[in-house]
């Protein structure tokens, strides 16, 4: 069977995930559990911090792939800033003792409360994503007596990148950025020019996510640069910094090749550094803001198997106690993933079986075709690549608790997240604060 990147298996033939035994994990914290190798996200952050040195670069993690207190103090111990969504991201953050300085705030619709926050914080970046956030942060500005506010506009380059249309951010329809063309950037560098409240830092762009070739990349620097080189001949608009967002691809199934974390900073380096050393311009710091490939490939997620079913056309369908709900990707995208079977990742393959959900929808299947030895109901199965955009994404459709997360280094495992309680679910619900969870029903 191939696989998408080596396994690790012990004396007896069971996937290890971090020095730890998947089936000893699901067997001390349950199952479904999401389990992220805590030395495979601290080998990419150094990786990005690494490769951006040279070119005095800064790397912002991107929460809104896997959000815990947990992984924000790796973050904050690799030396990374991060990039913040919400006010709950952005106060995690502080709890986890990042530099405020350090965080961008993105967006595209911010609420008046999240701009005040960041402005009076001492967010290190606003992402403004269209005119009328422009305005409103103005306002908030102005009536919050806060310093200046550091802006970068976000560009709308008009590229189409990344694996699924719900995951390319960059294209003229997206809504996302502020258009290029028609003049609406070009407005925005006039209106932070005028302002006495707002400093304009540069610029922003985002393509797309699951991107597995650098051209895309070089395209928006370019678009980035020349943009900028034309405000400043223009407007006299300065560009200090040119962030460039995420979206690198990772390996979810055998074939998937996605661009070094070095290649990547590499092209961008060169293809703004170029441009601007044409234009008389110094190199303005380079900013980008890795989500998925820092935290994907970290991720495994194990489930119990359940009901074993041959339907009428001969399919095997293997049904798991997890799902849509804690994997929504699936079903949103189409997303592929590599299932092993956790007490024999290397066996021989018997016949191809469809692992489907516990949840009250047809389309809950999490891999169609896996190619695993014969299944047994209680077999742990483990979903390999699932760090990014699961544990941020889960529901509780159904009425499911979410998953507890470990996280596993060195041969010893710590829980960062408990597994939801019925309590936990409906917390905010009235019936339950009036009556108490704890009532016999």
């Amino acid at each position: 069977m191939a696989f998408p990147f080596p396994l690790t298996v012990n004396p007896a033939g069971h996937l290890v995930i971090g020095g730890v035994d998947a089936l000893e994990l699901a067997e001390q914290f349950g199952t479904p559990l999401y389990v992220v190798d805590e030395q495979v996200v601290r080998d990419r952050c150094r990786r990005y911090r690494e490769a951006l040195e040279p070119v005095g670069g800064l790397a912002v993690y991107a929460a809104k792939a896997f959000w815990t207190g947990g992984m924000a103090q790796v973050v904050r111990s690799e030396g990374l800033g991060a990039d913040v969504s919400s006010e709950a991201e952005w106060r995690l953050a502080m709890l986890a003792g990042l530099d405020a300085s350090r965080l961008v705030l993105h967006g595209n619709n911010k609420s008046p409360a999240e701009l005040r926050l960041a402005a009076e914080g001492g967010v290190g970046r606003i992402v403004v994503d269209s005119l009328w956030e422009l305005d409103e942060l103005e306002r908030v500005a102005a009536s919050s007596g806060a310093r200046k506010v550091p802006v970068l506009l976000r560009l709308l380059p008009d590229i189409r990148a990344g694996a699924h249309g719900s995951i390319q951010t960059g294209h003229r329809h997206s809504k996302f950025g502020i258009p290029i063309e028609g003049g609406q950037a070009r407005e925005a560098v006039r209106r932070c020019l005028g302002s006495a409240r707002l400093d304009l830092r540069g610029y922003h762009v985002h393509i797309g996510s699951q991107i597995l070739s650098l051209e895309p990349y070089r395209q928006a620097a370019r678009v980035v640069a020349g943009f900028a080189i034309e405000m400043a001949r223009q407007l006299d608009a300065p560009c200090y910094e040119v962030d460039m967002g995420g979206g690198l691809g990772v390996r979810y199934v055998a074939g998937d090749e996605p661009p070094a974390i070095e290649d990547l900073i590499g092209a961008l380096a060169e293809t703004l550094e170029g441009a601007f050393t044409a234009a008389g311009m110094e190199m303005p710091l380079l900013i980008v803001e890795p989500g998925r490939s820092i935290i994907a490939e970290a991720g495994v997620t194990l489930y119990r198997v359940g009901a074993i079913k041959r339907l009428a056309g001969g399919e095997i369908v293997c049904a798991v106690d997890g799902g849509m709900s804690d994997n929504p990707r699936v079903a949103l995208y189409q997303a592929r993933y590599t299932a092993v079977l956790a007490r024999d990742p290397y066996g021989t393959p018997a016949e191809a079986v469809e692992i489907a959900g516990r949840l009250c929808e047809s389309g809950d299947v999490l891999v169609d075709g896996a190619a695993l030895p014969e299944v047994r109901p209680g077999d742990v199965v483990a979903l390999l690549t699932t760090g990014a955009y699961h544990h941020s994404m889960a529901s509780n459709y159904n009425g499911l608790p979410k998953p507890a997360v470990v996280t596993v280094r060195e041969g010893q495992a710590r829980l960062w997240v408990r597994r939801e309680r019925f309590e936990d679910q409906y917390a905010c619900d009235a019936l339950v604060q009036t009556l108490g969870a704890n009532r016999s029903l």
